[in-house]
């Protein structure tokens, strides 16, 4: 499969996976658990994909530690905090703020990706970016409550994909192992994670549902599983900052998919700071200002 369709089906995934969530939470499952069962049904979904294609398993201490410093960034933080903002806002909401991700992105590389630069045009298109969130969060009427609490996780969410993109490409993209044999390692160091905090945290799981089953099971194979080998052959493609702007089009399936199936109210002030987000994203993103590595 070629680069753009690659990319354009993970935007559909991906945009559809908060559908998914708010499903599951709606049932009554408790966020860390979403992250578990998304994490444990990716995992299994990763290593059937390994075995079907003969993939060697990375067996290095090198490779397993930033796996699981990945594993983190990428999936256990993230996918508790979107499932805990979504047990207080909508999934139009929560796909709007993964949106910001190219920026979060963009901080973290200036960080640690060596060849990025600061730029003005890129600290304007951050400022205009996160001036958007304050347009979808409708700032001017006050920010308190629930929506507060709940964009706030998902925007720290997005922080933790900022990172973990920075960090895939610098530490853990690179070698001779299959995209296939990484994404399995990381999303079982996730699950191992996650199902040693879970208990403690949440206490011990009960049936939600069939529903509710159902989703977790499509988001993990499908959303965390399979999405995952395409999520890093963009990485390895494209760099950190070419793979993190599918986020430019998640928002447009989360949008339609929330709206549609689940019945979610859109306003003016969420399809405007929504437009606003990706205009800084494309500002801060401008192809002058990228230095995609090979």
């Amino acid at each position: 499969m070629q680069t753009s369709g690659k990319f354009v089906l993970l935007s559909a995934i991906w945009g559809g996976s908060f559908a998914l969530i708010k499903v599951a939470v709606d049932a009554g499952v408790p966020p860390v658990w979403v992250a578990a069962a998304r994490c444990l049904f990716g995992a299994l979904a990763l290593w059937a994909v390994c075995l079907a294609r003969g993939a060697a398993v990375p067996r290095d201490r090198r490779t397993w530690g930033h796996a699981a410093v990945v594993a983190v960034l990428l999936n256990a933080a993230p996918f508790t905090l979107f499932a805990h903002g979504e047990a207080l806002v909508g999934s139009v909401l929560a796909g709007l703020f993964n949106a910001t991700t190219p920026l979060t992105t963009l901080v973290f590389a200036l960080l640690v990706v060596p060849g990025e630069r600061v730029t003005g045009t890129r600290l304007a298109g951050l400022l205009v970016g996160f001036t958007g969130v304050l347009v979808v969060l409708g700032a001017w009427r006050g920010l308190e409550g629930h929506l507060l609490e709940g964009g706030l996780a998902c925007l720290a969410a997005t922080a933790c994909y900022g990172a973990g993109f920075a960090c895939t490409r610098r530490f853990f993209s690179g070698g001779g192992h299959g995209a296939s044999a990484l994404s399995a390692v990381q999303v079982t160091c996730a699950t191992l994670q996650l199902l040693l905090i879970a208990p403690a945290w949440a206490g011990p799981p009960s049936w939600p549902g069939w529903s509710a089953v159902a989703a977790l099971l499509v988001l993990g194979a499908l959303g965390t599983g399979f999405a995952y080998v395409l999520n890093l052959d963009l990485i390895r493609a494209a760099g950190p900052a070419a793979a993190s702007t599918v986020t430019y089009v998640t928002p447009l399936w989360s949008t339609a998919i929330g709206a549609v199936l689940l019945g979610e109210h859109v306003g003016w002030h969420t399809a405007a700071g929504g437009a606003v987000v990706i205009a800084g994203v494309l500002l801060a993103r401008s192809r002058q200002n990228v230095k995609i590595s090979p």
